[in-house]
């Protein structure tokens, strides 16, 4: 296996600022709410210029899908990280659980960010329109861990599911201050889910 070569100075340096960035708009878009916040604001935010801002994002709406984009690569590496004898219901709880933790993780920043996203129209679009795509990779790696041919309705089925059980722990933990633990209510949708995501036919 070949290592991956470490970054340059200059791509540090650009993932400093881009950082950055991201830490100082879903700040702002999380405490003021999205139509409140302007770019400029941002860029203030962040100490940097607006000529800056848009070499990083084309707009305030893209620091969220960006966001949403890094989730969904991560929750199809999780699958296919997991060991291949298990069970398809734990391999996807394990995979939602760690998009989930990635959100419950981070404390009440990420709270704010995820109700503002379920709470804000054009974002919740973009929320579910990233979903389709992360549907199809997680369905394209079932197929590949099941060896599932093309003709089989199970992988989009299932991925389907996992992701509609990963929308209901969101929804059910940003609806409170975050009380509600996530991993109960990871384990609760998945112990419903189970029994049809373990008949593969």
């Amino acid at each position: 296996m070949t290592a991956r070569p470490e970054p340059t100075l200059a791509q540090r340096k650009r993932q400093l600022v881009a950082d950055e960035l991201t830490r100082a708009a879903l700040d702002l878009l999380a405490r003021k709410g999205f139509d409140a916040v302007t770019v400029d604001d941002i860029v203030g935010a962040a100490g940097v210029s607006k000529r800056t801002f848009f070499r990083y994002f084309a707009s305030k709406e893209d620091v969220v899908v960006q966001f949403l984009g890094e989730m969904g690569t991560g929750m199809r590496a999780a699958l296919a990280e997991r060991p291949a004898e298990e069970p398809p219901s734990v391999a996807l709880r394990q995979t939602v659980w760690s998009a989930v933790d990635a959100c419950a993780g981070h404390g009440e920043q990420t709270l704010r960010v995820v109700r503002l996203i379920l709470g804000t129209p054009a974002l919740l679009a973009r929320f579910l329109e990233r979903q389709a795509q992360w549907r199809d990779a997680l369905a394209e790696e079932l197929a590949r861990r099941l060896d599932l041919g093309p003709a089989s309705l199970y992988p989009q089925l299932a991925a389907g599911a996992a992701l509609t059980a990963f929308d209901t722990v969101l929804q059910r933990w940003s609806a409170g201050e975050g009380d509600q633990d996530p991993a109960a209510l990871t384990d609760e949708a998945f112990a419903v889910l189970a029994p049809a995501l373990d008949s593969v036919t």
